[in-house]
């Protein structure tokens, strides 16, 4: 089973950068499509980004032109770097790992990745 567990999260100012990481266990990780999702309280997750295999990309419109996710399949780690962060982008952040073929709609939905980090929480103060 693999195992995702993420680090980076923290408080920053409005306009300021966080970078989230996420290692998922498995020597298949280069064919992992990852994503990273969010939650607020009371709201469903919500889709953020995504990378398939060959570094192909998806992002939310609320995340296009501020976060930029990447893989670096040697270390089978996923970040996510977030620029120019605001208020509303406060919520824990889960990192997520599929091992099955996914199109660009189904990597938005939650339903089609079967690992699961803890989260960690982002906060951003105005």
């Amino acid at each position: 089973q693999v195992q995702v567990v993420e680090s980076g999260g923290g408080s920053v100012q409005a306009g300021g950068s966080l970078r989230l990481s996420c290692t998922a266990s498995g020597r298949l990780f280069p064919t992992y499509i990852m994503a990273w999702f969010r939650q607020v309280p009371g709201k469903e997750r919500e889709f953020v980004a995504a990378i398939r295999p060959g570094s192909g990309t998806t992002y939310s419109d609320s995340a296009k032109g501020r976060f930029t996710i990447s893989r670096d399949n040697a270390r089978n780690t996923v970040n996510l770097q977030m620029n120019f962060l605001k208020p509303e982008d406060a919520a824990v952040y889960y990192c997520a790992a599929s091992q099955n073929a996914l199109t660009s709609v189904q990597q938005t939905s939650d339903r089609n990745f079967q690992a699961w980090g803890q989260g960690t929480q982002v906060t951003v103060s105005s």
